[in-house]
């Protein structure tokens, strides 16, 4: 049976740098919401276009829409093995589209890694980070601070914050991200899948947890 993990956990904890890295260790694809709705957008399919119809109204993508980009990027043959799901199911009603899907798959969500760090913890790491203007190059002021303030050591160019990166929207990013995930929380913790896994450890002993937790 095909093996699918959720990873679950606030903004700033280090999702998308453990989807990569577990990614790499088990040759699972790793399927991030946002990335495949911008490849949507960017190539115009007709779901992309669906979902822009939407959001140019200003109005919340309808989850079946989301479902079937999702169920869509299932179906290509490096997921023939599972994923690693980042960004996707956010509710509880998503995870239940996602269950049935996954069932007619031939596949099942085995583990849901949740990874946690205190609010503070949270807020210095995504208050403190600064993006470079031409290439999307990250850093932070403290964790990995340019070697010239305000500068990109690969390409010169500008480093700049973003507006979703200041202490107020980040404080607000994690309320709202409490908000919508405690049921899911509750949801995979009633199923028996659910991990946690300590974020303010260094990298490498976070992967170390993930692949114990996968292995257990």
């Amino acid at each position: 049976m095909a093996t699918f993990i959720v990873l679950l956990g606030p903004p700033g904890v280090g999702k998308g740098t453990q989807a990569k890295l577990l990614s790499e260790r088990t040759g699972l694809a790793h399927i991030s919401s946002g990335d495949l709705f911008r490849e949507n957008l960017k190539n115009q399919t007709e779901l992309g276009k669906l979902a822009q119809s939407y959001m140019s109204k200003g109005e919340l993508v309808p989850d079946d829409v989301t479902i079937a980009m999702i169920r869509d990027r299932l179906t290509r043959a490096d997921c023939q093995a599972g994923a690693i799901l980042d960004g996707f199911p956010r509710t509880t009603a998503q995870a239940d589209a996602l269950d049935r899907m996954l069932s007619e798959l031939g596949g099942a969500v085995t583990k849901v890694p949740y990874v946690t760090a205190p609010d503070a913890v949270l807020i210095e790491r995504l208050s403190g980070r600064w993006t470079c203007r031409t290439n999307g190059h990250v850093f932070h002021e403290k964790n990995n601070p340019p070697k010239k303030t305000g500068v990109c050591d690969f390409d010169g160019s500008e480093l700049y914050q973003r507006d979703d990166d200041t202490s107020e929207t980040v404080i607000r990013r994690i309320q709202v991200y409490f908000e919508q995930t405690a049921p899911l929380i509750a949801y995979y913790r009633q199923q028996g899948k659910l991990v946690e896994i300590d974020g303010t450890q260094n990298i490498q002993k976070v992967t170390q947890a993930f692949m114990s937790a996968l292995k257990s």
